[in-house]
């Protein structure tokens, strides 16, 4: 079975205090966070700022380190059966406007209720509640 590797990023933002998370809307019509498959020889950070800039056009990321949260699932690409394992970081940044690739349909900034709303996947639901909880945690929010 093909295995596959990639890093992501929950970005946000603060607007009027409250934090603003970045998500996208793939061709396939789910909703998601930025992430791409590691390339060999890259580090996860790498990736994710590489992705990043690729996907929404935005350089100005801060890390906050202390939360990497991985996901693991499997998927089909034609008939061929994929075991992928994505890990995901948070990140802030003061980049409101967004480049998007020919990756993408469409993003959103959304708060935090609305953005859990707007996720496809439970799987992302649950690594942007553990991101907002952490953020609480740190006292970011």
């Amino acid at each position: 079975m093909k295995r596959e590797r990639s890093a992501g990023t929950v970005i946000f933002r603060k607007e009027d205090n409250e934090p603003y998370f970045l998500l996208l809307w793939y061709p396939a019509g789910h909703w998601d966070f930025p992430k791409g498959n590691i390339e060999p020889g890259e580090k996860e950070i790498e990736t994710i700022k590489r992705e990043v800039y690729e996907e929404t056009g935005i350089t100005d990321l801060e890390f906050i380190f202390g939360f990497r949260e991985t996901i693991r699932y499997y998927y089909f690409r034609g008939k061929e059966k994929i075991y992928k394992e994505v890990v995901f970081y948070l990140a802030k940044t003061n980049q409101k406007e967004v480049r998007l690739s020919y990756e993408h349909k469409g993003y959103e900034w959304l708060p935090f209720e609305k953005a859990l709303q707007r996720l496809t996947y439970e799987n992302a639901k649950d690594v942007l509640r553990k991101a907002y909880n952490y953020l609480k945690s740190i006292g970011e929010i």
